[in-house]
């Protein structure tokens, strides 16, 4: 195979539709721009959002509260959920993942002191409450942060 031997694939590329060529074209006349109006001239352009003139959508409903975009927001496993590995077990990222406690854990996971703890295990963690920490310690796990 040579280089001009080389040809898309049929169906792939379509060729541009020549508007405004004469009404035997099937796009002639006006061009399928219609009859008259802002969007028939050259150039209209209206910007994204716009409705007119009338109060656009995203400054007539009310703004609220403050989207701190610098916060590091940790994936959420409470104490509770603990109780799913053995007695001695290592409970890090990977491990919660694999058991499906946590989807992605972008900034790491941080430890909640919501539930019981009936077993003693090692947890590896990004952050801890205070509650979760006592929790862990008092039913004879390490907490630790990495």
């Amino acid at each position: 195979m040579k280089i001009h031997e080389l040809s898309p694939a049929p169906g792939s590329v379509k060729e541009a539709k020549r508007i405004g060529r004469g009404h035997g074209s099937g796009n002639g006349k006006t061009a399928g721009k219609g009859h008259k109006g802002q969007k028939a001239r050259s150039g209209h352009g209206m910007r994204a959002g716009f409705e007119g003139g009338q109060m656009p959508l995203q400054r007539r409903v009310p703004k609220r509260g403050f989207n701190n975009i610098f916060a590091t927001r940790y994936a959420i496993v409470n104490v509770s959920d603990l109780n799913a590995f053995d007695n001695n077990a290592v409970v890090d990222t990977e491990a919660l993942r694999a058991k499906g406690l946590v989807n992605k854990a972008e900034y790491g996971v941080k430890i909640l002191g919501n539930g019981e703890l009936s077993k003693a295990v090692t947890v590896k963690a990004a952050a801890f409450s205070e509650s979760a920490k006592a929790k862990i310690e008092a039913a004879g796990g390490k907490a630790e942060v990495n």
